[in-house]
């Protein structure tokens, strides 16, 4: 799977003594893979395993770009101390070109939702009892990863039960803010009192989705930043006056997607009465199985581009020691971490910037390229590849594999049979 570049030395001579450890050095910097380096987006690799629950997550941004983005802010601050905020959101505006994307998220997950519940009427997913890990078929697999209570004395095996739509993607939740800018934070004695959404729900509200489920202020002018602190001038009557007439325009011309409307078009397919196997279906119901696999496979790739293209507006941070998830400026103060070194911060969470996994679960699960076959072994578990638990439900229901885990998938590798283990190098 990889291939080594060797190094160009134009003096041999001169680095006689060192000549292997520079050999050794630059061909170790300049592995990368077939057919692609490692920052192409066709290249994806099988995610590495959990880490330790004293580990804290790994910074998205290096804490050096960190650290000096802080002082620029720092010292502008300081020279100008009175400002009006002009760039939003952090002026407390929507980005209108992100209106539009925060309404198709929401499509699409809906629309996920939907589909996903219908595909499960046929293709079986399983979870394990005492952990988080998920297998899609009839039997679950036997690779020995089990982290839950006991598990030393089941020897790390998993034991199935029959998982549902909640088990294939998680969205985490957090704390729905009224005033994204005013009131940034949610503080301890408010916790019970502030409803909790999924949080990739939040993060199109505070977009530009509108629920009158969850009001949100929207304003009208850009608030002033007076030595850190926010000030808003804008009168809450006026807002309430302008009722949205600033984005009314942009909420009007929306379009509907089209990947939401084929999906819903296929809701009312009957597939628990048309068998649980799909070797007993009939031509007809694998094509719209088919089309319906498609179709959403289709709305988890939309809501994951739209979020990532949010989420470089928006902020989204998370606890670099749990996965509790927080849309916004700045995380809540609500007391609730119990993961690692929480008594040194009296239970606060310790937060970091977020990624689009922190922000939606893909619950990574093994590929099986045949769902009839016997179950996957645990000595064959490095020829296994990996995909998120919706992409493989939708391809073993009969959606093409998408490049974007052909590689992870690893489709390429012929896994030995299970007398032939001891065969292979």
């Amino acid at each position: 799977m990889l291939k080594r570049v060797a190094p160009k030395i134009p003096d041999l001579k001169r680095f006689h003594c060192r000549f292997d450890r520079n050999v050794y050095l630059a061909s170790k910097k300049t592995l990368t893979p077939v057919g692609g380096g490692v920052d192409d987006p066709m290249y994806c690799d099988v995610p590495k395993p959990y880490r330790k629950k004293s580990e804290r997550k790994p910074y998205p941004t290096p804490m050096k770009v960190l650290i000096r983005k802080a002082k620029e802010e720092k010292e502008h601050r300081k020279a100008q101390p009175c400002r009006l905020l002009e760039k939003p959101p952090d002026n407390g505006l929507l980005v209108p070109e992100l209106v539009e994307v925060a309404h198709h998220v929401h499509q699409a997950r809906q629309s996920l939702l939907l589909g996903l519940s219908k595909l499960l009427q046929v293709v079986p997913i399983q979870r394990c009892r005492f952990c988080f890990e998920v297998h899609v078929g009839y039997v679950g697999h036997e690779v020995r990863t089990c982290m839950g209570p006991k598990g030393g004395f089941r020897s790390a095996m998993h034991v199935w039960r029959k998982g549902g739509v909640q088990d294939v993607v998680f969205f985490p939740k957090c704390f729905h803010l009224y005033d994204r800018v005013g009131k940034p934070r949610v503080g301890h004695e408010e916790r019970f009192s502030v409803p909790r959404i999924p949080a990739i729900l939040e993060l199109c509200i505070q977009a530009g989705l509108d629920l009158p489920k969850y009001p949100t202020r929207r304003r009208t002018h850009p608030v002033y930043s007076i030595e850190g602190r926010i000030v808003d001038f804008e009168s809450v009557t006026e807002t309430d006056e302008m009722d949205r007439k600033p984005y009314a325009g942009i909420v009007d011309s929306l379009t509907r997607s089209n990947i939401g409307t084929k999906v819903e078009e296929l809701a009312d397919l009957d597939l628990a009465n048309s068998g649980n196997h799909q070797d007993v279906m009939t031509d007809e119901i694998k094509g719209k199985l088919r089309d319906l696999s498609i179709g959403t496979v289709g709305s988890w790739f939309e809501m994951m581009s739209g979020a990532k293209k949010i989420m470089e507006q928006y902020n989204v941070m998370t606890c670099g020691y749990c996965s509790e998830v927080q849309v916004g400026p700045k995380g809540h103060k609500v007391r609730m971490c119990k993961a690692s070194k929480h008594q040194s911060r009296n239970g606060l969470h310790a937060w970091q910037e977020a990624t689009i996994d922190d922000l939606v679960g893909p619950n990574y699960v093994w590929h099986v390229q045949d769902m009839n076959g016997p179950a996957l072994d645990n000595n064959l578990k490095r020829y296994y590849g990996k995909a998120p638990a919706a992409v493989e439900l939708c391809v073993q229901a009969g959606a093409p594999v998408p490049d974007q885990y052909r590689s992870m998938m690893r489709l390429d590798i012929i896994p030995p049979n299970r007398d032939e283990v001891d065969l292979v190098a």
